[in-house]
């Protein structure tokens, strides 16, 4: 009887060692699939910003794409009331790069909780002393027209219990991607 109590304890912690294991591959793979679709997200917005090189040839202060810094709210965000693609539709450089950051929230706010995304130019995107990604954009006066472009997106991540850690807003950034250096 000792044995048979002691053989169902072993296969019972083994059971449970194995759940534990499924749940944390899930929780694993969900942060990957996060972690992938951020990249595709930027790597669209880095080509947008390459085609539309007259905005990006603007003062940093007068380039729409470089004044985003977004945090997902209830509120959702929608496309602007222009079209800029299909027969008939024309936009000038400006109400392009304004449609693109329409389409880049939406895309954050559907596929994203809490996301949170920051365009801006970063000569230091890498915290070295918190060993992490920043959302602070650190351009100095000296650097701020050699400092490459960056674009940044984040996401409230959840812990082993499905709580959320902390918001986008104060988690660092899950994906950081440099669009070019864009020198003036």
């Amino acid at each position: 009887m000792i044995e048979v109590l002691i053989s169902v304890f072993v296969l019972t912690a083994g059971v449970i060692g194995a759940a534990g294991m499924q749940l944390t591959a899930l929780r694993t793979a969900q942060q990957s699939a996060l972690q992938t679709r951020a990249l595709y997200l930027a790597s669209d917005m880095a080509d947008m910003m390459r085609a539309n090189g007259a905005q990006m040839q603007r003062d940093d202060s007068a380039n729409p794409y470089l004044q985003v810094d977004h945090q997902v709210s209830t509120t959702p965000h929608r496309l602007a009331d222009y079209s800029c693609y299909g027969a008939g539709a024309h936009c000038d450089a400006e109400q392009l790069a304004r449609f693109d950051i329409a389409h880049l929230l939406q895309q954050l706010a559907a596929d994203f909780p809490g996301g949170r995304v920051r365009i801006c130019r970063d000569a230091l995107p890498w915290n070295a002393v918190a060993g992490r990604f920043a959302w602070e954009c650190t351009a100095t006066a000296s650097s701020a027209a050699s400092a490459p472009v960056v674009i940044k997106i984040g996401w409230q991540e959840k812990d082993r219990t499905g709580n959320a850690l902390e918001d986008a807003a104060a988690a660092a950034p899950g994906m950081v991607l440099t669009v070019a250096g864009y020198a003036k």
